[in-house]
């Protein structure tokens, strides 16, 4: 961790960076407990309550679950996230992804 990290002075786009890296994860870990049976069941409810029909591929599967996942999963909002990452960063370095890396290096480019 760094010491900008531990004192709380990241930018507000690198929090919001590691917000949606802890987000995705969070999303991810679930996925990775679905069976491929359970992706298309919670895909075709997805499609069901959207009202899409047609043919879908595994990828838009994984797509449409994730995306319905991430709807329902009770997860924090930025300002409860940032509060609590501020008071424990140590806790969620596990589950960032390191998407929020990237973020941070384009917005720091002139």
């Amino acid at each position: 961790m760094s010491e900008s990290a531990a004192d709380g002075r990241e930018s507000l786009e690198v929090l919001r960076g590691k917000y949606l890296d802890y987000c995705s994860a969070q999303v991810a870990d679930l996925l990775l407990y679905l069976s491929p049976d359970e992706i298309y069941l919670l895909a075709e409810r997805a499609r069901r309550e959207s009202g899409a029909s047609g043919p879908v591929t595994y990828g838009s599967m994984v797509r449409v679950a994730t995306d319905w996942l991430a709807e329902k999963i009770a997860l924090p909002s930025f300002e409860v996230w940032v509060a609590d990452y501020r008071a424990h960063p140590d806790v969620y370095e596990e589950y960032f992804l390191g998407l929020w890396e990237a973020e941070a290096e384009v917005s720091a480019e002139p």
